[in-house]
């Protein structure tokens, strides 16, 4: 059977006067079976879709997110284009894209470089997310069903379980899902399009530090609080642990930070 992207508009008009209902739904059939579902990529993948901006953007932002590009890392976009068998324009594009990001920086001398995480932005972040997830919340709230809480407890248990057993990927990941429930939830699709690009910077300090802070587990209990508020209808308790979550996990890195810079302990990565 030939592909329909190889006739013409004319011949596909001829084909459709000429044959059978069945026959033309046959072509279109065949026609979508050779459109491929969309793979996301890793390191040892290469793009095959046209969509190869966005891609590369998609790919080259998940590297540095979860430290595959490690923070101060040199990045070649000659390097860079091999690895994912594209050209060099689509990299420069997707860098230009995370230097604005932040994930990024570029040096005087040009040279491009995974960026330094710094202390000093994770409060900056921190801050941010907690103050807009609560008015997500408070927008979310009342949508809140029980079958959202159940879902909430098994997401906190699969949390539990990547803790215990050191997958800090999985980890970090359930508890951005955790969060996503109410999130999604909210009213404010500008809202939650800021919030998404904020938990990718979010994602990437957690992972960065997640091997590192001691009581990580703690955030599971806090957790359960924010569920027995939401069981109890109490708007103002829920709000209060919201905060109190992302504080705590604030604390936890600052408690780490001031031991590294007292010689106690030292940064793994």
């Amino acid at each position: 059977m030939k592909s329909i992207k190889k006739y013409s508009g004319k011949t596909f008009l001829f084909l459709f006067q000429r044959h059978a209902v069945c026959d033309i739904l046959h072509i279109i059939y065949w026609y979508f079976k050779e459109v491929k579902p969309l793979v996301h990529s890793n390191s040892s993948h290469k793009i095959k879709r046209t969509s190869v901006r966005e891609e590369a953007y998609m790919i080259l932002r998940d590297w540095i997110v979860q430290g595959i590009l490690t923070p101060g890392q040199q990045l070649r976009d000659k390097e860079l284009a091999e690895q994912l068998g594209v050209s060099r324009t689509p990299i420069r594009e997707a860098l230009l894209r995370l230097e604005d990001e932040g994930f990024v920086e570029t040096k005087p001398s040009r040279s491009t470089i995974v960026s330094p995480i710094q202390f000093e932005e994770v409060l900056n972040i921190y801050s941010i997310v907690w103050t807009l997830e609560k008015l997500a919340m408070e927008q979310a709230f009342d949508f809140i069903e029980e079958k959202h809480l159940i879902e909430m407890e098994a997401i906190n248990h699969e949390v539990k379980k990547a803790i215990d057993e050191g997958n800090q990927i999985m980890a970090v990941q359930k508890d951005d899902d955790f969060h996503s429930i109410y999130i999604n939830l909210s009213t404010n699709d500008e809202l939650k399009r800021i919030l998404s690009g904020l938990k990718q910077k979010l994602i990437r300090m957690e992972l960065f530090y997640f091997n590192q802070v001691s009581d990580v587990h703690l955030s599971i209990d806090e957790h359960d609080q924010i569920i027995q508020a939401l069981r109890n209808g109490n708007l103002t308790m829920v709000l209060k642990v919201i905060e109190k979550n992302w504080k705590e996990s604030y604390f936890r890195i600052q408690a780490h930070t001031e031991r590294v810079k007292s010689g106690e302990e030292k940064n793994e990565k």
